[in-house]
């Protein structure tokens, strides 16, 4: 059975918020889209406003579906845009949040099953996306 795995493309003022893993060990120092496993039983959207309550300490309103990426034969990453209803963002499981404009995105180690995903958010935030 294949486990869905959701992120959180939260998008303000032209950025976007990355998040720096502190564990599991092998992915410290990684930088990944805020989000996690979408529990049995559970929608997605309340998975991303979920995990982004246990993450960061924010409530989030996600909007629509970005797309679809294989993670490994196993998973797959559905990324959800999303913008802040309340709080300010905190690294409450990572090491540290940070909000990247377009030409900072690559100036982070991304996990490698964001990549594809960061291209896309690149070429949305390059043409005047400042947000959801």
């Amino acid at each position: 059975m294949t486990s869905i795995i959701v992120g959180a493309a939260i998008i303000q003022e032209g950025r976007l918020l990355a998040a720096c893993r502190a564990d599991p060990p092998e992915l410290a120092g990684w930088w990944e889209l805020p989000g996690g496993k979408v529990e049995d039983g559970e929608e997605e959207a309340d998975a991303i406003r979920r995990e982004c309550r246990e993450e960061l300490d924010v409530d989030v309103a996600p909007l629509h579906r970005l797309g679809e990426w294989p993670i490994d034969a196993d998973r797959r990453l559905r990324v959800w845009t999303a913008r802040l209803r309340d709080g300010a963002p905190r690294a409450v499981t990572h090491r540290e949040v940070r909000w990247l404009a377009a030409e900072e995105l690559y100036s982070v180690a991304w996990l490698p099953a964001d990549l594809p995903v960061i291209g896309v958010l690149d070429a949305q935030l390059r043409n005047g996306r400042r947000g959801p």
